[in-house]
C-alpha cells in the first residue's frame, strides 16, 4: 500500500505500481463503443500509460492534452489514457478539444486494473478511482518508467516518462 496526498490531505492507494524492469500486468479496459481493448491489441507499439481519476478534472485534463500534444512526435508509440470514465465522456472530451494522438479507455468494469497497476484508492473523496500515474513499456511490455504522482493534483513528469522513449 502507498500514500499520496489529494490537496495536502493523505490518501491511501491500494497494490503496487509496477517496477521498472518487470513485465506489465495484462488488462482488458473498454474503448470507444463499449468494444474490449487489451494490452495485447496494442502489441509491438511502446506504450505510455497515463493513468487518472476523471478526465473531468482540470489536471486530468491537462495531463491528456499535454500527452496529446508530446505523442505526436514519438514513433511506434501509443499513449493510452485510462480513467474510470465512460468512454462516451472520454470520446467527447477528445473530440471537443480535438485531441487525435491519445486513445481513451475506460476501467469502469476492470476494478483489477486499479490493484494490478498499484493505483486503487481506498479512502477519501476518490474511493474506487484510480490516482494519477505513469507508466511506460517498451514494444515487448517491460516497464521503462514508472510514477505514482505523489500528490493528486499535481501533474505527472512528463520530461522523465518521455525521456525513456527517445
Amino acid at each position: 500500500m502507498a500514500q499520496v496526498t489529494l490537496k495536502g490531505n493523505p490518501v491511501q492507494v491500494n497494490g503496487e505500481l509496477p517496477g521498472t524492469g518487470s513485465q506489465a500486468p495484462a488488462f482488458s479496459l473498454v474503448a470507444d463503443g463499449l468494444a474490449d481493448a487489451s494490452l495485447k491489441d496494442f502489441a509491438g507499439k511502446r506504450k505510455v500509460l497515463n493513468i487518472f481519476p476523471s478526465v473531468d478534472t482540470p489536471t486530468c485534463a491537462s495531463s491528456v492534452r499535454t500527452f496529446n500534444e508530446k505523442a505526436g512526435d514519438l514513433a511506434n508509440t501509443v499513449v493510452l489514457c485510462i480513467s474510470a470514465d465512460l468512454p462516451f465522456a472520454q470520446a467527447r472530451f477528445c473530440g471537443a478539444e480535438g485531441l487525435e494522438n491519445v486513445k481513451s479507455l475506460s476501467l469502469f468494469r476492470s476494478p483489477e486494473f486499479r490493484a494490478d497497476y498499484g493505483v486503487a484508492i481506498a479512502d477519501g473523496p476518490l474511493a474506487g478511482l484510480a490516482a494519477r500515474a505513469v507508466v511506460v513499456l517498451d514494444e515487448n511490455d517491460t516497464v521503462l518508467h514508472a510514477q505514482l504522482v505523489p500528490e493528486i493534483s499535481e501533474e505527472p513528469d512528463y520530461d522523465a516518462a518521455l525521456a525513456v522513449l527517445k
